[in-house]
């Protein structure tokens, strides 16, 4: 499985905090503290953890519960991002990977899965995705 995005995002933001402090990164190039806000990437995280216990109990064949679970994880990153603003393409290409990986973990085959509904798996989460 791959790590949660927000892992990456802290590591960044305390990379460049403390190349700041090293005297090394000019503040003014250390952008990771104003892509991935402190709240904004908890918001996230909590999310995440939310949808990973979800997917961890479902039944991999159960086709409407997997739906309502993605669905929900949209949702909640929808909440996250309407107060931030801060998934942008590289943050949408990592969270719906994210979600696609959780799946496929749990014993998901999401390309059937998508398939049943008519749409590609790259369109996973397109159906209720604001950012």
């Amino acid at each position: 499985m791959i790590e949660r995005p927000t892992l990456g995002w802290r590591r960044e933001v305390a990379t460049q905090e403390a190349a700041v402090a090293a005297g090394e990164l000019d503040p003014t190039e250390a952008y990771a503290a104003e892509l991935w806000p402190a709240d904004f990437t908890a918001a996230v995280d909590a999310v995440l953890e939310a949808y990973e216990r979800d997917v961890a109990a479902l039944d991999p064949a159960a086709d409407a519960a997997i739906w309502a679970a993605v669905e929900r994880v949209v949702l909640g990153l929808n909440a996250a991002d309407e107060s931030h603003g801060a998934i942008e393409t590289g943050e949408r290409e990592q969270l719906a990977e994210y979600i696609d990986v959780v799946l496929t973990g749990a014993g998901v085959d999401v390309t059937a899965l998508t398939a049943r509904r008519g749409v590609d798996r790259a369109e996973l989460t397109d159906s209720w995705r604001d950012w």
